[in-house]
């Protein structure tokens, strides 16, 4: 027979046992293993919009820290300006916004009000790239500009002059793309109711090519006709898939009371064209994809994120038609809140489209994130 002490002794083990295995089981939720911080937790949903905040133009980039980067056109947040904006996911569902991007406006666009519009970043050797729009102090219309970096979230710093220069707003939406059939580096750009441009950058990816000229790929229709979306063409952005690139553009009007716009598509066995739009090859009267619903007006200019499963994402702006306006903290005037929206991409018959041709209004499934 064992003593009272022996016997405290067995109990008190067999309490602590008990202790034990309640405090893996609460760890591990019932399930058999412990549970994932949320770091490690992805999003198994999402509904739209990704992130409700004023977000225009919107590019994404996958950098080597694993985390996905978004950048922006000019905002104001707390009554400050910020003249390119940049956030951050790790799964493309939820995003943080991280402020500035280019603290200090370039020494030949000093002018108030600013204007910096639809950044694109890419990266080459260590260095990030930021290309985009802004307008110089000397001249009447935008110019095309760049910026460098060491980290994606920056601070970018101006290279000190700009890039391309001309009348109204012709020079914006830049979009930076490495040919991976030739090994060019492109420069896609083009609005104010011209055609849609590209040219060769030289390798220090900051000026072009000597001796390279813009070619011109797809033209605006020359129409009063308010229901074509391409009436104007603008915000560029290109990939490689299956023996095709794939341009995906918008138009025709961004923003306002007539706000009127679409993404669509054309595609080409080259990078510099000639392009065929889908209205071409198809027959259809629009080679628009993504177009307004009841709930989601004036969706565009575009991005396009590949995840882990290969499965390919379009990244765009859009105004709510419930909550369409946002007052300028700083000017005080009125105009669209454009909030981050996200939505898959299919590939049928050779040509890419959206899901059901117009924002998800409903939870859909998540990307696979890294």
């Amino acid at each position: 027979m064992k003593s009272l002490a022996e016997r405290r002794h067995v109990l008190s083990c067999v309490a602590l046992c008990l202790l034990c295995l309640a405090s893996a089981h609460a760890q591990t939720g019932g399930r058999g293993r412990r549970a994932a911080s949320p770091r490690q937790t992805a999003a198994r949903t999402y509904t739209n919009p990704v992130f409700n905040a004023d977000f225009p133009d919107p590019t994404v980039l996958r950098a080597p820290d694993g985390w996905y980067y978004a950048y922006a056109t000019q905002t104001n947040r707390g009554g400050r300006e910020i003249n390119i904006q940049v956030a951050r996911s790790r799964d493309l569902v939820r995003w943080t916004h991280l402020g500035e991007a280019l603290p200090a406006r370039p020494v030949w666009a000093q002018k108030d009000p600013p204007k910096f519009w639809a950044p694109h970043v890419s990266r080459a050797g260590g260095t990030y790239y930021l290309y985009y729009s802004a307008d110089p102090d000397t001249r009447t219309g935008l110019c095309l500009a760049v910026a460098t970096a060491r980290r994606p979230q920056g601070p970018f710093t101006d290279v000190g002059r700009p890039l391309k220069c001309g009348e109204s707003f012709v020079n914006i939406d830049p979009m930076q793309f490495d040919d991976p059939q030739t090994g060019k580096r492109l420069l896609y750009w083009g609005s104010g109711f011209q055609p849609l441009k590209v040219q060769e950058l030289a390798p220090d990816r900051v000026s072009f090519m000597p001796g390279s000229r813009p070619v011109d790929l797809i033209a605006p229709h020359k129409t009063e006709d308010p229901a074509d979306y391409q009436r104007l063409v603008e915000g560029s952005w290109v990939i490689y898939r299956g023996g095709y690139y794939y341009i995906f553009y918008s138009g025709d009007n961004c923003c306002g009371d007539r706000a009127h716009y679409a993404v669509m598509v054309a595609r080409s066995h080259s990078a510099t064209g000639p392009f065929e739009t889908l209205a071409q090859a198809t027959g259809s009267a629009s080679s628009a994809i993504l177009e307004r619903n009841e709930e989601w007006l004036a969706p565009g200019h575009n991005s396009v994120v590949t995840d882990a499963a290969g499965q390919d994402w379009i990244f765009y702006h859009a105004i709510n038609v419930n909550n369409r306006w946002l007052k300028d903290e700083i000017s005080g005037d009125r105009h669209d809140l454009r909030v981050l929206l996200m939505d898959r991409i299919v590939y049928r018959d050779g040509w890419p489209r959206v899901e059901r041709g117009s924002p998800s209004t409903t939870p859909q499934p998540a990307p696979r994130a890294r």
